[in-house]
């Protein structure tokens, strides 16, 4: 690891700042939505025979897939 220093404009420093600050934000609101449509997806997964429609999200999705584990929902990361 090599130390260093850098310099910048104290307005670019809060900009810095706020912009974690909005991604941390942003962060928690897709955790919250993503466990929010777990739980719609168990509650649909009671209700019919989705395993077709799952099978065929998880083959064209990149980034993440659907997992039931019985009748209870999980969205992961590819």
């Amino acid at each position: 690891m090599v130390k260093g220093s850098v310099t910048i404009d104290l307005e670019d420093y809060h900009a810095l700042l706020e912009s974690a600050e909005k991604t941390e934000e942003v962060k928690g609101k897709f955790f919250t939505a993503s466990k929010e449509l777990q739980v719609f997806l168990s509650f649909l997964a009671s209700r019919e025979n989705l395993d077709k429609y799952v099978e065929e999200f998880n083959r064209q999705s990149k980034t993440s897939r659907i997992i039931f584990e019985g009748t209870s929902a999980k969205i992961e990361l590819k």
